[in-house]
């Protein structure tokens, strides 16, 4: 049996955790307009303007099937914005917002659980999302397992194996804590062994292989996973699905100069899906253009899932 539902829960957690006072960025960034994100700056030495422009997106799959789907893009990037652009193959949530604080990384696609992390310690500016042509937008949290696993609903999890992506990612990890414990009672290390897959695809794998029992995930990689026919869906049972959260945030550096940031959203709005490789692989999940989006309001219900947590930003 599948169990839907509307976080309300964590939802109504906004009331109890004023998120918004709680975010705070790194010492290293100021916020005068209070937007939750890293003021550009203004003095002209702190700016930079590379002449190769290094661009990453989250490590959800293998890196080498997204150098080619983005490559087309990151042609009209390269001529939107007059600069080389290059593709960085990240292995890791952690190694690529690292990558952005070291000022290795100019442009990136966060994943939906590391955008906090990112804006507060890396000077993320996100600024667009992929969206459906009717401009609706998201992947929802499923929690998944095999057929005749024995698992039939979440509480069937309690005394097993269940799989998580990694600590910074919101449907790999925190927003499936964050329900287990609301609404289940069920706490990680405590009434189930909880390993790490370090990746979306490395969980699906492991579930439809059967090497892990149940896992959390995003399932709009699962999705294109099955378009792809990397699994098939007789492989897959899903026992729960959350409310719909936004998808991958796409932003810059903070320390860009202001004519670069803009003629890189400029690129982002321009660019023409059909028939492009990026239509093929992230239409599979109906998504067809890139929206504006603002980290304080899409973004609000990630940081309530963090607050309930416990989440830190720790910049240190």
């Amino acid at each position: 049996m599948k169990a839907y539902t509307t976080l309300a829960a964590v939802a109504a957690l906004a009331v109890a955790f004023p998120v918004q006072a709680e975010f705070a960025l790194g010492d290293r960034f100021t916020d005068a307009d209070g937007d939750l994100i890293a003021d550009i700056p203004t003095d002209p030495d702190q700016l930079i303007d590379p002449d190769t422009l290094i661009f990453a997106y989250t490590p959800v799959e293998d890196p080498a099937v997204y150098a080619e789907v983005w490559a087309d893009f990151l042609d009209h990037l390269s001529e939107a914005t007059g600069r080389n652009v290059q593709f960085f193959p990240v292995q890791s949530n952690a190694a690529q917002i690292e990558a952005m604080r070291a000022g290795r990384l100019h442009i990136a696609g966060f994943n939906t659980g590391s955008n906090p992390l990112a804006v507060a310690c890396a000077g993320f500016r996100p600024f667009a999302m992929m969206a459906a042509e009717d401009g609706s937008f998201g992947y929802e949290m499923e929690i998944i397992t095999y057929p005749d696993s024995g698992i039939t609903e979440v509480e069937d999890i309690r005394g097993q194996q269940m799989a998580f992506t990694s600590e910074t990612s919101n449907s790999g990890f925190k927003a499936p804590s964050a329900i287990l414990n609301d609404e289940f009672g069920m706490t990680p290390g405590e009434d189930f062994e909880a390993v790490f897959s370090g990746a979306h695809d490395n969980s699906i794998l492991g579930v439809a292989n059967r090497d892990y029992m149940a896992a959390a995930i995003a399932n709009s990689v699962l999705g294109r996973m099955i378009d792809r026919e990397v699994v098939t869906e007789d492989q897959i049972v899903s026992i729960y699905t959350s409310q719909t959260f936004p998808t991958t945030g796409y932003g810059v550096v903070y320390n860009l100069t202001p004519e670069l940031q803009e003629a890189i959203q400029g690129a982002f709005f321009s660019y023409d899906w059909e028939g492009t490789p990026l239509a093929e692989e992230f239409g599979r999940n109906g998504e067809s253009q890139f929206i504006p989006i603002t980290f304080q309001n899409n973004w609000a219900v990630i940081r309530t899932i963090d607050a309930f947590n416990g989440v830190e930003y720790d910049c240190d």
